[in-house]
Order: structure tokens, then sequence, then C-alpha cells
């Protein structure tokens, strides 16, 4: 992947760090974290790919500004707001829900970035449509799409995927796990996704080369967090360094650990655990909460 002027991605930040924690010595399991969250403070994690190629088509386009959609706290629409203003494109994003008398700290940052927003009530918004805004180019939620899967399926090609047994990810729109599954190496390791919304029974059947899911880590739905998670995300990063969101990977670690101290994964596993970022949602939590 090709680097857009204005938009400063560091892939070499994106390392595989090897995580020590007793009940992984305990199993016999080694862990690795693909650092995704730290190429980028804003456009960060998986992010990046889905868009990427988004990116090229809208600038091959000359389209004069993105489109896309999303709610109030969304990853999506803060990566779009800010690569847009990095590429000199303008941005506009049609956000589920009334507007608020405040915004969230999510808006008020794509805001900053240049983006105008349409709000539209939750029951329009299943029905949403762009044709009316000519001149944008339009980037589905979450960047779900052909291009969206094509980008994130580079996302292997940061490690020596040969070394690892297994790859495990968080499944919202399952962009990010299609696109892995669709590269990691046929017989040699199983791409594991951990669904993190209620429904889980809608992508139940979804069957994909090298795949399985582990239902039942969703925490009561997206979004969702309980004191639970919230503890162990503080632990995990007590013992790890490594912080993590609620809405993702904190729920993505837990049920990676979960996992081994039930003897999932046969003794010599090697682990490599998707850090998609979104790390911005953290900030909608009382102050305190976590210890990062």
């Amino acid at each position: 992947m090709h680097l857009f002027p204005g938009v400063n991605i560091d892939m070499t930040a994106a390392t595989a760090d090897e995580v020590q924690l007793p009940e992984l010595t305990e199993h016999g399991i080694a862990l690795f974290v693909l650092r995704l969250d730290r190429i980028h403070p804003v456009i960060s994690g998986n992010k990046w790919f889905k868009l990427f190629y988004h990116l090229e088509e809208a600038l091959q386009s000359k389209a004069e500004g993105l489109l896309t959609f999303g709610g109030a706290y969304s990853n999506h629409i803060i990566a779009v707001a800010c690569a847009a203003a990095g590429m000199g494109l303008k941005s506009r994003g049609i956000i589920r829900g009334e507007r608020p008398g405040r915004l969230s700290h999510t808006l008020q940052e794509a805001m900053g970035y240049g983006m105008t927003f349409d709000f539209i009530s939750r029951s329009a918004y299943k029905t949403k449509t762009s044709d009316h805004f000519s001149g944008y180019y339009v980037i589905p939620e979450g960047g779900s799409s052909p291009l969206g899967i094509q980008g994130s399926a580079e996302i292997l090609n940061l490690v020596d995927k040969a070394s690892f047994t297994h790859i495990l990810c968080a499944i919202g729109t399952a962009t990010m796990f299609r696109g892995i599954a669709g590269s990691a190496l046929p017989g040699q390791q199983a791409v594991i996704g951990i669904p993190v919304l209620k429904g889980e029974e809608s992508i139940g059947s979804m069957q994909l080369p090298n795949s399985e899911l582990r239902m039942g880590y969703h925490f009561g739905g997206y979004a969702k967090k309980t004191p639970v998670l919230l503890d162990f995300m503080n632990r995990f990063y007590d013992a790890t360094g490594i912080p993590t969101d609620f809405v993702y990977t904190g729920k993505l670690l837990f049920a990676t650990l979960d996992l081994v101290k039930k003897g999932y994964f046969p003794r010599g596993s090697q682990l490599l655990v998707i850090h998609s970022g979104g790390l911005q949602g953290n900030r909608s939590l009382p102050a305190g909460t976590l210890h990062f």
C-alpha cells in the first residue's frame, strides 16, 4: 500500500508484540498482538486498511469530497473526516439519530477536520440514500464493501503469517474478518472471529475458508460493557501496557484469554491477535474508569 500526501501512516509502528501472562505460560501458548492501533493517532487500526482502496477510487474519480455513514461515536466517521482533511477533500457524515444538544467528542473532533453532518432518525437511517449528494465519493458504513475486504486482506502482509497457527480478530461488519480469512494460509492456520454485537446468529452461518466464530463475548451487545469487561481491560493494560477499547479489542482479548484458560488452543499454539484500534471510543467513559 502506498501513502497519500497529507495522511501520515506509519506502518513500521505495526509490530507484533508478544504478551507475557501466567495463563499463557501454563497452557504453553504464545500470544502476539499486532499493534495496528499505533499506525496513526486518528486513522488507526483496521480503518486505514478498510479505507485505502476507497480513498484511491475517490482520487481517481476526482471527487470533491467523501460521504459516509455512522453513529455519534463511530471510529469510521472520524477516520474518514481526518483522511479527507489530509487529502484536501470535503467530508460529509450521515449520522444515525436526531441531532443531540451536545455533540459527542467523536463528532466534535470530526467537525474540527471539516466534516459537515446530516442527522437522520434511526428509522430513516435504515433506508438511507446518498443519491442527492453529487460530487461526493460514497464510502459505505464502516468501509464495508469488496474494497474494504480487499484492503483488509493486506493486514497479514505486515507479519510472517506462516509463524502463527491461529489469527483472532473482532467482528463488527465482518469486513476485516473476511479479508483476513481470505489471505490466511489454507490448511495451516485458523482465523477466529469474535462477534462483538448481539444478533450473532445473523453471522453464525458465515462460512469462510480457514475460519470459525466463537460466540458469547458481546457483553450485552454492540458498545455495551460490564464491570467485568472494564476490570479486565485495566488488568490487561497493567500487565502488558497494551490499551484496549470496550467496543472491540477489550472483548476480543477477553475472549482470547478465556479460550486459552478453557484449553481451546493446543499446547504450542502461536496466536496473533489483531488490535483494530478504536481507542478514541474510550473517551465516552467517565474519567478514571480506565487506567490508561
